[in-house]
């Protein structure tokens, strides 16, 4: 082989590697914008789902917020029930309708605002729900509820307070 040829062969490569190196940088900007565009849609699904969650915490916070409150004000509609259950009937009557009023007013606002309580009567014990505080024989079903010691609620499906009952264990085998 003569120089020349050598030179010639040198040089054709030299061409290809640079028309190479031309087409692959002629990629490289396509394949640079196709990896922006895909890390945008990314970034975009994130940032929605993002906005969707502040939306749904911001709105959780607001429903749930009486949550503590009612939680005390529960308390006090139990001494008012408690009041009204050891009033004694030939005492004042307008006393008694005042606060018969008054609890009723007070069941009433807090049902407004999400607070409805647990029905528990007749009803299968759920630990969901309802804290056994202890089994008795009863002529209903294993598991059924047969007595309320403390009314239980719940804010917007929330249990803020589970109701103590009494369960039944069964016919007594005496």
């Amino acid at each position: 082989m003569s120089e020349q040829q050598t030179n010639e062969q040198v040089n054709d490569a030299k061409v290809d590697a640079e028309q190479q190196a031309a087409a692959a940088d002629s990629e490289k900007p396509a394949e640079k914008k196709d990896d922006f565009q895909q890390k945008y849609l990314y970034l975009y699904a994130d940032f929605e789902n993002f906005k969707k969650r502040s939306f749904k915490e911001r709105q959780d916070i607001v429903k749930y917020a009486l949550e503590g409150a009612a939680g005390e004000l529960l308390q006090v509609l139990d001494n008012l029930e408690r009041a009204l259950q050891f009033a004694k009937p030939d005492g004042d009557a307008q006393l008694l309708e005042g606060l018969k009023m008054v609890t009723n007013q007070f069941k009433s606002t807090l049902e407004k605002e999400g607070v409805t309580e647990i029905i528990t009567e007749n009803k299968i014990f759920t630990p969901e729900l309802h804290e056994g505080m202890g089994a008795v024989p009863s002529d209903k079903p294993e598991g059924t509820i047969v007595q309320t010691i403390q009314k239980g609620y719940t804010l917007h499906g929330r249990l803020i307070r589970p109701a103590r009952v009494m369960v039944s264990s069964g016919l007594d085998k005496n």
